[in-house]
């Protein structure tokens, strides 16, 4: 490989937003470019701090540069050993699966291959489910974007934000989960994320309402972090409880699984280590039985999705698809719930970035 570039763009957000435990009006998106010696690019991002950037350049370059470009998971393990003493787990994690995600996108590009045909399907679509609801939205926006999802786009799946304020508005977060099911109707799977703003019993207690209301899917009920309280929410609780999304490396699936923490595993593309790491994490997750659901960055996770023979779905998050669908060419359509990576011959993850929109946003 002849060259690593990155570059860190910043792009608003189309209005306040926040869940649980923190708000945002813009998110940063810290793109790599890999380029062979012919001039084919692969690509690959992550969203996170512009720190990311910096330890592609510091790090990373440094030991991807020159190789060739097939063997990828020997590209991930040497980038790994090169940033020991930088610290793995957070920003250099993130930056590995940047490079990793653009290292073989580059590869099925050079081999004139959709990557999910590099990879070997294991299924012929993904489903997705529409994932937005912020804790910031009106009744009349969630109740809008709930239903173009479900009626609109045909996408059989929602979820929304709950624990407004750590926990602290309980009244609110009932009403809206009520309202989310009045927005969809009955036929339309329900799910509500916390991200890990209650306390155990509070978790509990509030999981009672979201029987109610048939909600299934309980994502971060508690801090991720906390892997006894998952588990005791799990045991008392009807709803699938899930977590993951914060895993920068296999150890952080494993521990996770061996508390027995979630029904189904959530890991993220753009975090984990890469398409290396996540196939790696969805397998930790067969052998125990479960389920993977890919986390947000959803033109990422598509083709490696489609290769898990223990896929659930993937999050087709309202912020990423927004920015996805600004920056490249070639995105994915999630009518009826599915998506179908690969479906148009293009080779790699099949898109192209929009070069005058990242000049447009780019601040590093």
């Amino acid at each position: 490989m002849r060259e690593l570039r990155v570059s860190v763009l910043t792009v608003p957000t189309d209005g306040p937003e926040a869940d649980g435990t923190l708000a945002w009006d813009a998110t940063t998106v810290v793109l790599v470019q890999a380029i062979a010696e012919g001039g084919t690019e692969g690509l690959g991002w992550t969203y996170g701090s512009p720190a990311v950037a910096a330890a592609v350049r510091a790090h990373l370059a440094p030991v991807v540069t020159g190789r060739g470009a097939w063997d990828v998971p020997a590209a991930n393990d040497a980038m790994n050993r090169a940033v020991r003493n930088a610290g793995r787990p957070g920003v250099a994690a993130y930056a590995i699966s940047a490079v990793d995600i653009a290292l073989w996108d580059l590869k099925a590009r050079l081999l004139g291959l959709p990557l999910v045909r590099l990879l070997g399907a294991a299924r012929d679509g993904v489903p997705v489910y529409g994932s937005g609801g912020f804790t910031t939205y009106d009744d009349e926006r969630q109740d809008r974007q709930l239903r173009f999802w479900a009626e609109e786009q045909g996408i059989p799946r929602v979820k929304i934000k709950i624990g407004e304020s750590w926990g602290g508005a309980e009244p609110r977060d009932r009403e809206r989960v009520t309202r989310a099911r009045r927005s969809v109707g009955d036929g339309v799977e329900l799910y509500v994320d916390a991200n890990g703003a209650y306390s155990r019993k509070q978790a509990v207690r509030f999981a009672r309402h979201l029987d109610a209301e048939g909600v299934l899917w309980f994502e971060e009920p508690v801090s991720s972090d906390d892997l006894a309280g998952l588990a005791q929410v799990r045991a008392a609780v009807p709803a699938d409880v899930t977590a993951g999304e914060y895993g920068c490396d296999l150890p952080y699936f494993q521990h996770m699984l061996d508390a027995r923490a979630v029904d189904c595993l959530q890991v993220d593309v753009t975090r984990c280590g890469g398409v290396t790491v996540w196939l790696r994490a969805a397998a930790l997750a067969e052998a125990r039985g479960l389920g993977i659901s890919g986390h947000c960055a959803p033109h990422l996770h598509a083709d490696v999705a489609a290769a898990a023979p223990n896929l659930r779905h993937l999050e087709w998050f309202h912020d990423h698809v927004r920015i996805e669908n600004l920056l490249f060419d070639g995105v994915l359509d999630p009518a009826g719930g599915v998506l179908r990576p690969g479906a148009d011959g293009a080779p790699g993850h099949g898109l192209t970035l929009r070069r005058e929109a990242a000049h447009r946003f780019r601040t590093g």
